[in-house]
């Protein structure tokens, strides 16, 4: 059990939401300990995307919606619709990531929990067990990877880097990728992450031995936190940053608000049921609250589009992933990693149902498009730093791991070699680090676990709904 001094993250607060937390609701924080405003104030739908170039295969609108929110139709800013987004995650994208999250190379991420949070002062850490973060022990972190490390000290060797994409000509020739392995934990040279100041130390975590979930973590602190989150600079000057007549901020708004549906989906999921016995299982009435009504049915929408966002970076990359050599000295694993990485890469069904879940190639245009991308790029860096101002362990881990993941899905589909640029041998390679590639991985799976997790939840609420109503009409009878 780690006893750190620093405070960092972002997923335990959304705790706080639902222990009277804060949300952004129409330029305005509001307390979330009023009933009628829920855990989150609904927000404003958001302008819908041009779907008429979409090539989605729809499964048809139900005229009963998805789930208890009852979503209809497209998913805004994306190209496909919630009825087939719904299907291929439950019959065949879920199954698969869920396995592959569990195998040696994706359950060992390295990071640092030990930076100072830059926005106050240090208060001390969660001090319950459900807050701790378990290190791996000597011997259990692959031992490529540590062997690989010991051979150099902590920064990279860019000259080296280099010369490797330059040898390598089987990656796709309209993405310029290449997989490396360096000491420390950002990744490589990723402009959404926050830079460490002065090199740091890191260490291996095994992600299924701290899984995500309800820790206790509650209070003043998460507020502050989300607060910090939400006042970004890129989300001032809107009455509604989800409601943006720019469709770049719009989007940027999206996938934070996303993500943190998607943290009260696996807290709602997973929550302390009896502590005494240490059960663990679904909270329908958090579930309610925070994402079960037709009225916060924005929340959702979000999800669904950060899930659709950051499976167009995977399927994007999917090349890359399909041809890397997933090596952690454990023959089967290793073995299996590689065959679960080509089915997603591969998978007809989801290429067939939605092959562009999302166009990042109109974004970024005109003459303010370098500097809009400059201050968004500058927003999320500040989030990630705010990553260090959490003071549950377990919270902090989560979420370093789903920021570098969306910062990784951000340096994808945003890399200058697609961006406008003339795709030129001058244009600078993307290259991805092996934590980056754990991160988008792990992130692809948190987010299709919520969107299982709003379908399962929802046909419980609804079970209940109907149970509650049966008892109702049996006692006026």
């Amino acid at each position: 059990m780690l006893g750190r001094s620093a405070a960092a993250g972002i997923l335990c607060a959304v705790l706080a939401v639902s222990l009277g937390g804060l949300w952004y609701r129409d330029g305005i924080r509001s307390s979330l300990i009023d009933q009628d405003l829920g855990f989150w104030t609904s927000l404003v739908p958001f302008v819908a995307s041009n779907a008429s170039n979409c090539s989605c295969q729809a499964d048809g609108d139900a005229e009963q919606g998805v789930g208890s929110c009852r979503l209809r139709g497209t998913v805004n800013d994306c190209c496909c619709d919630y009825e087939t987004v719904n299907r291929v995650n439950q019959e065949h994208l879920h199954p698969v990531v869920s396995e592959l999250v569990k195998t040696a190379y994706f359950r060992y991420f390295k990071v640092n929990l030990n930076c100072d949070c830059p926005l106050w002062p240090d208060e001390g850490m969660c001090s319950m067990e459900t807050c701790s973060v378990c290190e791996c022990e000597d011997g259990e972190v692959p031992e490529p990877w540590t062997e690989a490390e010991r051979k150099h000290p902590l920064g990279c060797n860019t000259t080296v880097i280099q010369n490797e994409f330059q040898v390598d000509k089987t990656v796709d020739p309209n993405v310029k990728e290449l997989l490396v392995n360096l000491p420390g934990w950002r990744g490589f040279n990723n402009p959404w992450m926050a830079e460490d100041e002065k090199e740091t130390e890191y260490f291996y975590i095994n992600l299924l031995a701290n899984p995500e979930r309800f820790t206790g973590y509650k209070g003043e602190h998460t507020q502050r936190v989300w607060k910090a989150v939400y006042s970004q600079s890129c989300f001032t000057g809107s009455t509604n940053p989800g409601e943006d007549e720019c469709t770049e901020k719009r989007i940027f708004y999206r996938l934070i608000s996303g993500l943190h549906s998607s943290i009260t989906a696996h807290i709602a999921k997973e929550y302390l049921i009896d502590e005494e016995r240490g059960i663990w299982g679904p909270n329908l009435d958090l579930f309610y609250w925070g994402l079960g009504r037709p009225e916060l049915k924005s929340r959702v929408e979000n999800l669904y589009f950060a899930f659709l966002f950051v499976l167009r970076a995977a399927m994007k990359t999917g090349p890359l992933l399909d041809r890397t050599e997933y090596n952690t000295g454990l023959p089967e694993e290793d073995k299996r990693a590689q065959e679960l990485m080509h089915l997603l890469a591969n998978h007809p069904s989801l290429q067939q149902a939605c092959p562009v879940p999302f166009d990042e190639g109109r974004l970024w245009k005109g003459d303010e498009g370098p500097d809009l991308k400059a201050t968004l790029m500058t927003s999320f860096r500040n989030i990630t730093r705010i990553m260090d101002c959490v003071g549950c362990e377990k919270c902090k881990l989560w979420g370093k791991v789903q920021t570098l993941g969306l910062a990784t899905a951000l340096k994808i589909l945003f890399h200058e070699s697609d961006c406008g640029s003339s795709g030129s041998n001058d244009t600078a390679p993307l290259i991805l680090e092996r934590n980056e590639i754990i991160s988008l991985v792990n992130l692809l799976e948190r987010l299709s676990q919520s969107v299982e997790t709003y379908r399962v939840l929802s046909a419980k609420l609804e079970e209940r709904e109907k149970g509650s109503a049966r008892v109702d009409a049996a006692a006026a009878t």
